[in-house]
């Protein structure tokens, strides 16, 4: 075996919100929905040059796949740039540089004309649309959502694909303690077995994402994608509900990202390595045999 063993995903056109309610929103089940957005303004007119066009001379931060080390915070942007000159670099050819949760509403509003919530049993909080962009060949690290929401992700202008795992294969997934990523060392297309044994018990969901499609990613789901050709996802989102999920989400946001930074701070290196080889050392000792 040379790559983490996968399934395919769920994929249907089209799905009464009874249907999805029950097959896939309450046993928490991802799926792909080809047609749900072909009514939507944005199947029609969502491309980067569409996006471009309403750029103006905002400056964005841009993220790249250097791990941040010393006594950086876990998430610091590698550079900023203005949003049209960022489309125009995508569109010349492949960079690391990518722009994730790009929040519309405030950032771009004229775009929330262009699509809709759509009614299929997800109770959609409305004042966060975020949009994701990547090149082609980029990859984003394995990981969770930390607010722990329902995700419906539509990706638009070609072509991307995403592997899933559901919250119960992160105790193979080498899951970094106080992150929501899995350690930034593995190869997740080309996965070196010897020295993540544990990733031969993975089972992913395998997923093909063209213009148009909408992901359902359950909560807690992780997920790694690599972008077929440059584009650019809208992701609608819906927070939990029963009170033990919301606890969850609440120590997510409250304890572990600020602990984790405050550790970043004080400790620097010394405390990314440690966890990385604890990590590292219990997870091959309880799974990789």
């Amino acid at each position: 075996m040379k790559n983490i063993k996968t399934i395919p995903v769920d994929v249907v056109e089209t799905i009464r919100k009874a249907d999805f309610v029950a097959k896939y929103y309450k046993p928490q089940r991802p799926v792909l929905i080809k047609n749900l957005t072909r009514d939507w303004p944005a199947y029609k007119k969502w491309n980067l040059t569409y996006i471009q066009s309403l750029a103006g001379d905002q400056v964005v931060p841009l993220y790249n796949n250097v791990p941040t080390k010393g006594h950086k915070k876990s998430v610091v942007p590698a550079k900023e740039m203005k949003l049209f000159d960022y489309i125009e670099l995508l569109k010349s050819g492949p960079t690391e540089l990518r722009m994730f949760f790009y929040n519309v509403l405030q950032k771009m509003p004229a775009l929330t004309k262009d699509f809709e919530y759509p009614d299929i049993g997800l109770p959609f909080f409305k004042k966060l649309p975020v949009m994701f962009f990547g090149s082609k060949g980029g990859k984003v690290l394995a990981h969770y959502d930390m607010d722990l929401a329902d995700l419906l992700h539509v990706h638009f202008h070609g072509t991307k694909k995403v592997t899933l795992f559901p919250p119960d294969q992160s105790k193979f997934l080498y899951k970094v303690p106080y992150t929501v990523h899995n350690l930034e060392t593995i190869d997740m297309d080309a996965p070196d077995f010897e020295t993540y044994p544990a990733l031969r018990k993975a089972t992913g969901i395998s997923v093909e994402m063209k213009h148009g499609d909408a992901l359902y990613m359950p909560s807690g789901y992780w997920h790694y994608i690599t972008y077929e050709d440059a584009g650019f996802s809208i992701t609608l989102r819906a927070f939990p509900r029963k009170p033990k999920r919301l606890a969850k989400l609440f120590s997510n946001l409250l304890f572990m990202r600020n602990f984790e930074n405050i550790m970043r701070r004080i400790r620097g290196e010394t405390w990314t390595d440690w966890k990385e080889e604890k990590v590292l050392k219990d997870v091959n000792k309880k799974y990789g045999s």
